[in-house]
């Protein structure tokens, strides 16, 4: 049995339910993913369930069906151990990646996150590009991100490695931890402190599992060795899924992103470019690309030396990247709105005429 408070359910997420609740229907926090079946935690317990049929045609992206994390209306039978989901609340953040592939759509990967947790090592895996990454990846999400530097026991020099952060993302919190000698974890932990959900987000071999063990007092999640030769592990958690704290908080551990595909718009570059969007402030046109505008801040700042050529690099191959996604996403929209058409011309069709 589970308490919908200790879940981290809210007023407003009340204010969502009350129309639900009037039908007889309950609420639940959705606890892992598996393929089209949903591990759920209700009042009555720990259920499976499937979406029903109406919430799947209505669906049109993954993003809008439950996701690890999601308060979801649902209609239980306890006496089987299942239940049947009729819709997802609200959500107060989604952190999504672009799904792997060709393919232009979005892969959700942790809701109702009060804080993201962006995990990189400070061995081989440490890469100021691949922070930058994360950091636009997280802006949309709604979620706080903080920057956790871990396997603080295997770097000389961390200190040094926190400053140069610090200095990319003055806005966002950078913590240096190691799970072996219990470096920063009493930190770590405030953020999964109770009623709050925090996720692990970061590439194989980083640690997450290892520290969500620690944060959570056992060993829930399975850790495996990193190899040698590329300071890579594998991919230990294979699943999303969300573990009670036993300070009364949630945990939401990730598989390890091989590559950070990004799902984010140009909105989203300041999160990590805040030196570079100060200083583009002072343009002379508001709409300067940076490229040979007169009177371009950037340009100016990047012949003085105030401006490092590699982070304005990276900032270009960034903003391009967003773009590129923008129009395919367009392009993407334009399909299924074709395709919600043509379904209900054909709809049409079949009905026999009065």
């Amino acid at each position: 049995m589970w308490n919908l408070e200790s879940l981290g359910w809210t007023s407003a997420l009340g204010d969502h339910f009350e129309p639900f609740a009037a039908q007889g229907l309950g609420a639940a926090r959705v606890a892992v993913v598996h393929k089209d079946l949903y591990g759920v935690y209700a009042p009555e317990g720990e259920l499976w369930a499937e979406v029903s049929g109406r919430l799947r045609h209505l669906s049109t992206s993954p993003a809008d069906l439950p996701v690890t994390g999601d308060w979801v209306v649902i209609r239980p039978r306890p006496a089987e151990g299942r239940a049947t989901i009729h819709a997802v609340l609200p959500r107060r953040s989604l952190f999504s990646r672009k799904a792997a592939g060709a393919v232009t759509e979005e892969q959700p990967v942790a809701a109702n996150a009060d804080t993201v947790l962006l995990l990189t090592g400070l061995d081989r895996d440490f890469n100021l590009r691949r922070i930058e990454r994360a950091l636009v990846l997280a802006a949309p999400s709604g979620a706080q991100p903080v920057i956790v530097l871990t396997k603080a026991d295997l770097c000389a020099d961390a200190a040094t490695r926190k400053e140069e952060v610090e200095r990319m993302a003055p806005a966002v919190p950078v913590l240096v931890a190691s799970s072996i000698t219990g470096q920063g974890l009493m930190t770590v932990s405030t953020y999964a402190g109770p009623g709050l959900t925090v996720a692990l987000v970061g590439s194989s071999g980083v640690g997450k599992s290892t520290l969500a063990n620690r944060l959570l007092g056992r060993d829930a999640q399975p850790t495996s060795e990193v190899r040698a030769h590329d300071g890579r592990g594998r991919h230990t958690t294979t699943q999303r899924e969300l573990i009670s704290v036993p300070d009364g908080g949630w945990i939401i551990d990730t598989p390890g992103l091989r590559e950070i595909q990004l799902w984010a718009d140009e909105q989203a570059l300041p999160a990590a470019f805040a030196d570079v969007d100060a200083v583009a402030a002072e343009c002379r046109f508001r709409d300067c690309r940076h490229e040979s505008e007169p009177g371009c801040a950037v340009l100016a700042a990047l012949a003085e030396g105030r401006l490092p050529a590699e982070r304005f690099s990276s900032f270009v191959k960034l903003r391009k990247e967003v773009r590129h996604l923008a129009l395919r996403q367009d392009a993407r929209a334009r399909q299924v709105e074709n395709r919600r058409i043509r379904s209900l011309h054909k709809l049409a069709r079949r009905r026999p005429r009065e």
